[in-house]
């Protein structure tokens, strides 16, 4: 194997390449980068438990002097490619096992593992993929992932469903406390879809989305989902079991809907939980609905003292008082979802769950379950 390559184009896909790189297995050659150089094209793979990457690399500052397949140590490689300061890289193997990076004034030999270990990573992709808008699967990414449980008792509930059903695609994710639902209209009906993907591995997809590509084209099959962006395949598996029925937890009718400016909002529920943020995942404020139409926000903490933010909703609330109670962490990252100036929050009654929407938000729907503190 012998080739040159320009160090910025080699360092750009590595670093999208290296995403996928396991750091924890018992497997050295998952840690490996390995890389297929042919005529007019090199391309990369890496795999860990979760998801794999192949990317395709063509391009004009590529010299092939000959071919071959080799499996580099993942880290080091990554690093050392980083630090590089020559403008191209060239790449000779010799003794079978040896692989020399030469660049401007670097001269870097590194010991290549064993190719034959690696796995045949089957890369799928259908002949009809259902393409999706850059900036519709990075909303979708960005609104649902926070919402899924960290806890891996239930192991369904750590990834985000995806369902496409006829002209709709609805994206849900639930930890139990709280739902986060994002429905986007697809212009035409596409097969019918129902999977449960990993929310890390979305997380990392999205590190991948650059401006300047319009178009996600989504592959399915019954054991993986399959993104391929530019000249990047993107690879998840998929969660095994049933994703738990959640339309019937989203109330259909809110007897109470006050209005808030988001920022206003966000920023009292922030400092009224200042006095427990030393355990910021309970940290539980109350919000009430007051005779004269003002909204207050409190918090007490036994060691330290209270707070009471007063907050105007930007309308007149529609409803009776209420007092409820919630996780501030739950709410604060509810409101970042929302792009809107003005959000709206939806009560049923004080000890069911509330929803927070937003006329601009149209899409998008927030539950989170109230605590009891009585």
């Amino acid at each position: 194997m012998n080739f040159n390559i320009h160090r910025d184009v080699l360092l750009e896909n590595l670093l999208i390449a290296q995403k996928a790189l396991s750091t924890k297995t018992p497997a050295p050659y998952l840690q490996g980068i390995k890389l297929e150089v042919y005529e007019k094209e090199v391309v990369m793979v890496t795999s860990n438990a979760d998801i794999s990457i192949k990317i395709s690399i063509k391009d004009e500052s590529l010299d092939v002097k000959e071919e071959g397949n080799v499996l580099i140590p993942g880290r080091f490689f990554v690093d050392i490619v980083r630090k590089l300061d020559g403008d191209t890289v060239s790449f000779s193997m010799f003794e079978n096992n040896m692989l020399k990076l030469v660049s401007k004034n670097s001269d870097v030999t590194l010991n290549l593992l064993d190719i034959d270990d690696y796995p045949e990573i089957d890369f799928v992709v259908n002949e009809h993929p259902i393409p999706i808008e850059t900036k519709v699967m990075k909303a979708i990414i960005r609104q649902t992932t926070f919402a899924t449980s960290t806890i891996e008792n239930r192991p369904i509930l750590t990834g985000v469903n995806i369902r496409v059903d006829k002209e709709n695609l609805v994206a849900t994710a639930t930890d139990s406390f709280r739902l986060s639902q994002k429905i986007i209209d697809i212009p035409k009906n596409f097969d019918e879809m129902n999977v449960v993907i990993p929310g890390k591995s979305l997380d990392e997809l999205i590190k991948i989305f650059e401006e300047d590509l319009e178009e996600i084209l989504i592959h399915l099959n019954h054991q993986s989902i399959l993104f391929e962006y530019g000249n990047v395949l993107f690879q998840s598996r998929l969660l095994e079991g049933n994703f738990p029925e959640t339309s019937r937890l989203v109330p259909k009718e809110f007897p109470i809907v006050i209005k808030f400016d988001r920022t206003t909002l966000m920023t009292a529920v922030d400092r009224a939980a200042l006095l427990s943020q030393r355990d910021s995942s309970t940290s539980i404020v109350k919000l009430e609905l007051k005779d004269n139409d003002v909204v207050e926000i409190t918090s007490t903490s036994p060691e330290i003292g209270k707070v009471v933010e007063e907050v105007h909703p930007s309308e007149k609330p529609e409803g009776s008082p209420i007092k409820i109670a919630f996780s501030s962490k739950y709410f604060l990252e509810a409101l970042h979802t929302f792009s809107a100036d003005e959000v709206m929050v939806k009560f049923t009654g004080e000890v069911r769950p509330f929803v927070i929407e937003s006329e601009k938000d149209k899409d998008l729907t927030e539950l989170i379950l109230p605590v009891r503190t009585e």
